[in-house]
């Protein structure tokens, strides 16, 4: 074979070369971590081999995503599916966590939460505040807390489309820590929320003027419901915030007051307990510290990578 094909192959090998992201490894190694736990210990809990299936397929995704990226990187589609794969993920691993809860913490822990709350507060807060809002404000507020993912996407995109690589690099990789924290809080505190365990100690049912009953009723339809501790919602919106006002201004002031309107509505609407609130608070700061951390590390890794060696014969002496 002549030099000239050995170089090329070896062009060819390195543009082909496959290059996961970090949020990528924290999806592969949580994901593939539920698989198993499914297929081992709690292989007996109803339904576990279906979200072992659902957990395999998304552990799965960064490595065929990244993989078809590096053979056709033209294909524009490819790379923008595995930079956002995160978000099915998020999305859709939320509902196949059940048989973890039953195989591991099947015991709710509302009783703890509300007694938390007591001793905290003096008294339930979500009840307080539920009450306390006027119909007109809980349409507004309802329509706020169903802006969850919307937010989250609206950022990312802004950050990827416009070519803000590393802070997109960290954003997704502080969500990818979350959700995998949060979630894991799931199983180990699982609690269904002041909506059915305080029902009696509201004075009616939530109401608004126009949306809130039937946007209220589309939350009691999730497959996974003991999602109360600590509060995801407050804890992306947390993040979303944090990250617009580092990198994109813009968003962040749009976002704002809807984001405020969602945090109020996790007591509001009756979903969280104070302490679910309070709670999230150290998990979000914990996570931006290990994201903008491990980001760090790697561009200063990516900043002393070692040169390309140079043949000897290239030398040429004085």
């Amino acid at each position: 074979m002549s030099p000239w094909s050995l170089e090329s192959l070896r062009l060819l090998d390195g543009q082909r070369k496959v290059r996961l992201k970090a949020v990528d490894l924290i999806i592969i190694g949580a994901c593939s971590l539920a698989a198993l736990t499914l297929v081992g210990p709690a292989r007996w809990a109803p339904g576990a081999l279906e979200s072992a299936a659902g957990f395999t397929l998304f552990a799965l995704g960064p490595l065929v995503l990244r993989t078809a990226q590096a053979a056709w990187p033209r294909r524009r589609v490819l790379r923008w599916v595995a930079d956002f794969w995160l978000l099915p993920v998020a999305m859709m691993g939320h509902e196949l966590l059940n048989p973890l809860v039953d195989a591991f913490t099947p015991v709710l822990k509302d009783a703890q939460l509300a007694t938390m709350d007591e001793r905290l507060f003096g008294t339930q807060v979500s009840v307080l505040v539920s009450n306390a809002v006027p119909p007109w404000l809980m349409d507004v507020l309802m329509v706020c807390y169903y802006g969850h993912f919307i937010w989250g996407l609206v950022l990312g995109l802004v950050l990827y489309f416009h070519k803000r690589v590393a802070a997109f690099d960290e954003y997704l990789l502080a969500l990818g820590l979350f959700f995998t924290l949060g979630y894991s809080a799931y199983i180990v505190v699982p609690a269904i929320g002041p909506r059915f365990f305080l029902l009696g100690a509201f004075s009616g049912p939530l109401s608004g003027v126009f949306v809130t009953s039937l946007l209220d009723s589309m939350m009691r339809t999730p497959v996974f419901v003991r999602d109360c501790f600590p509060s995801g919602h407050t804890g992306a919106t947390l993040l979303v915030l944090f990250y617009s006002f580092r990198f994109s201004r813009r968003v962040f002031w749009v976002m704002l007051l809807p984001g405020i309107g969602l945090i109020v509505a996790t007591l509001a609407g009756r979903f969280h307990y104070a302490t679910d609130l309070v709670a999230v608070l150290p998990l979000v700061v914990l996570v931006v510290g290990a994201a903008m951390a491990l980001s760090r590390a790697g561009s200063r890794r990516r900043g002393f990578a070692p040169a390309r060696s140079v043949p000897m014969d290239a030398i040429v002496r004085p």
